[in-house]
């Protein structure tokens, strides 16, 4: 099978969510191709097997009579001085004003009014709506019809009619006047003229699509700055010497230096140094995080404190950053089952106006009520259908809410993660690194009469050392200097055994002792049990056949637990403990932080399985971890949450990551999805509404098109301001 790769465009050229629908048919008819067009954010994203290249892809979308080209670096965009859409809006807007009120306010008609309002009204209709006409123009040499093609047909009618009527008619007589109507009456149509509809039209739709476009770029503003967050160049240590260099220079293993106010150039590890890190720019927590040599810090992050020497361990693509903004993107381009419907309506939808208008204009004509009636009514028709609304009520609401999400440290993976956000009712939180702070530390020694307390530590550490478990590296770390082991094993989720200075040394549970013949005996046990039943973790300890004492590990419940846990009940969701801990200890924590049901003993293989059985008895599971031993179990549930403090394994698992380690960001997450979704749902219902509702008004008669006009404007900018109320969300 041919190798898999994913190719990103920009499209230009796109003026609704037909041209988007029309280039995606496009593409996916291409063998080897599968893709998706957004309107929104005006970029197609394709995957495409090893035989399909990108210049394979723009020459079919230039073929389709659009633009494409590879995105351009972020430093390499051009910065646009002046915008041709500002200016056409406001050439026309100042023409269009005295034609409209001209034709509203009879007692101002003055004599040869009509002509001076076809002096102003004729470069609003052919430089101001130049940009529908061209782009109707190459449609129909393609084939196709897209909303360009109403506006452009509908102007040029108005435009058309009023010609004909001043040259060829009576309306070009001098002193002739006519009255405004909301509505159409009856005449021959040889005295009226459209040239406020026209220019009132184009006027509007420039409105709606500048202000669309002002919006658009808004919503994607958080994306930017995200990419643009990072710091742009670093002072790499060569030869004991500070040389500054651009952050893409910088290669893993590179020393550099962070001083007191700067970014973080990328992820690494503390070297040298102490000093507070604050991380709100990237993860939405406001609280700086201590550091000191041997922690992890992540690029884009401010040094808040002192002067710090770092390794980088991850560059460039690589980095959290850069992971960050790759999901963000990859959710911004993707598209929710509602979004399909609405593209594959839009995209017969101009047809059918057509072809409705045409209706319009023959029953009107039928009637005896007169041409001027009946091309009124058409006009009227062609102009208030725009499906751009439709186009636009999907991509808007996830452009806004996935950035929204991204300052606060929330990244969605794609639209149909919203759908889960809704229907989950049960919510299950790994206990380790998700309630707790995943931190764990040595509280207690227990030997067994007559055992040296210290030669304990020593042996299960040296043991303890060679493992990455929580667990394992809080007992590892109570000596500084433990002896070298060897033939280290793993035993999951039960222990680790090795040889230490020629003897096998066994540390973990007390079943894993007595399952390998050593002796338990009960002051053992009972150190064991006294530790759980004070909320810690006890490990056993044992070398030459028999258990040697107790390690009693804690690990703090994170303050936040409990309020977070109180904010997913109240989202109607009931919260599950599950860990790999006793009973007696897992039960501890979930008291203390307010939760009623505990799923305890369960080995990493086991949280799959646990979270089957859950949804075996109809529950609608969510569930939060954010280790390698989760990531199963995040793509298992019905919706994954991984933390951004554990690793990239469970972060590519899961459905929602969140890059603060604090739980309630997962209450938020599930908030801003949530919220996310009913504006998409009210966007879609404004947008099939406003059509449903004026389009029989127009065939009815009962709209002037300049009021169609400012309707179907109205329409786009409402479903986009709409969207822009998830910019508040907090």
């Amino acid at each position: 099978m041919a190798d898999t790769r994913r190719i990103e465009l920009e499209i230009g050229g796109m003026t609704c969510a037909a041209c988007a629908n029309r280039i995606e048919k496009k593409l996916n008819r291409m063998d080897g191709v599968t893709a998706t067009v957004n309107y929104a954010t005006e970029k197609a994203t394709a995957t495409v097997d090893g035989t399909v290249t990108a210049d394979d892809l723009i020459a079919t979308v230039e073929r389709t009579g659009y633009t494409a080209a590879l995105p351009a670096a972020p430093a390499d965009e051009p910065r646009a001085e002046h915008d041709p859409l500002r200016t056409r809006l406001i050439v026309s807007a100042v023409l269009s004003v005295p034609v409209i009120l001209l034709a509203m306010v009879p007692a101002w008609q003055f004599t040869y009014w009509q002509w001076a309002s076809l002096t102003l009204a004729a470069p609003v209709v052919v430089y101001g709506g130049w940009p529908f006409h061209r782009a109707a123009a190459i449609n129909l040499r393609h084939g196709a019809a897209t909303m360009d093609t109403l506006v452009s047909l509908g102007t040029l009618a108005a435009f058309g009619w009023s010609l004909w009527a001043l040259f060829l008619g009576t309306a070009g007589e001098p002193g002739m006047t006519h009255p405004f109507r909301f509505d159409i009456g009856p005449s021959d149509g040889a005295a009226n003229i459209y040239l406020e509809a026209a220019a009132g039209v184009t006027t509007f739709l420039l409105t709606g699509r500048y202000i669309e476009s002002r919006s658009k770029r808004r919503a994607g503003a958080a994306l930017r700055a995200l990419l643009d967050m990072g710091a742009k160049d670093v002072a790499v240590l060569r030869d004991g010497r500070e040389v500054r260099v651009p952050t893409g220079e910088l290669t893993a293993g590179d020393l550099f230096v962070v001083r007191p106010g700067e970014k973080i150039a990328t992820d690494g590890v503390v070297e040298d140094g102490v000093s507070a890190v604050d991380a709100s720019l990237l993860t939405g927590e406001s609280v700086p995080v201590e550091v000191r040599p041997g922690d992890a810090v992540t690029g884009a992050t401010v040094n808040a404190g002192g002067r710090l020497v770092v390794r980088a361990t991850r560059v460039g693509a690589d980095t959290r950053l850069a992971q960050m903004a790759r999901l963000v993107e990859e959710a911004q381009a993707g598209k929710a089952d509602v979004q399909r419907l609405a593209d594959r309506i839009s995209g017969v939808f101009v047809p059918v106006v057509i072809a409705l208008a045409a209706g319009t204009l023959g029953w009107w004509a039928g009637t005896g009520a007169g041409w001027n009636a009946a091309f009124t009514a058409a006009v009227a028709v062609l102009i208030i259908a725009c499906p751009c609304a439709l186009g636009l009520a999907t991509p808007t609401a996830l452009l806004v809410g996935t950035g929204r999400g991204a300052q606060l440290g929330i990244l969605i993976r794609g639209p149909e993660v919203l759908e889960s956000t809704r229907r989950v009712d049960t919510i299950v939180l790994d206990k380790t690194g998700t309630v707790t702070e995943g931190r764990m530390t040595l509280a207690a020694t227990v030997p067994v009469t007559g055992q040296d307390p210290a030669e304990l530590r020593r042996l299960a550490a040296a043991v303890e050392s060679a493992s990455e478990h929580p667990i394992a590296a809080a007992i590892a770390a109570g000596e500084s200097d433990p002896p070298p082991v060897a033939h280290f094993q793993n035993l999951e989720g039960r222990g680790v055994r090795g040889e230490v200075a020629g003897r096998e040394v066994v540390v973990g549970r007390p079943a894993l002792l007595a399952e390998r013949g050593y002796d338990v005996p009960a002051e053992v046990l009972e150190a064991c049990a006294t530790a759980e039943a004070e909320g810690r973790t006890a490990v056993v300890a044992g070398w030459d056949g028999a258990a040697r004492g107790v390690l009693a590990v804690a690990d703090r419940v994170r303050p936040t637990s409990a309020d977070a846990v109180a904010r997913l009940k109240r989202l109607g969701l009931h919260p599950v403990l599950l860990t790999g801990d006793n009973e007696t200890v897992a039960r501890a924590v979930a008291a203390e932080v307010g939760i009623d049901e505990v799923i305890a003993g369960v080995l990493p293989a086991g949280k799959v399985d646990a979270v089957k059985r859950l949804q075996a008895d109809g529950r609608v599971v969510a569930m939060a971890g954010d280790g390698v031993n989760d990531a199963a179990a995040l793509a298992q549930a019905d919706l994954g949450l991984a933390m951004g403090t554990g690793t990239d394994v469970a972060i590519e698992a899961a459905d929602l990551t969140l890059m603060r380690g604090d739980l309630t960001a997962t209450a938020d997450a599930i908030r801003l999805s949530r919220r996310t979704l009913t504006i998409i749902r009210g966007n879609l219902f404004w947008a099939f509404a406003y059509n449903l509702a004026g389009l029989p008004l127009a065939a009815a008669g009962m709209l002037n098109p300049m009021i169609a006009g400012a309707a179907m404007a109205f329409s786009s900018v409402f479903v986009v301001a709409n969207s822009l109320r998830l910019r508040r969300f907090s």
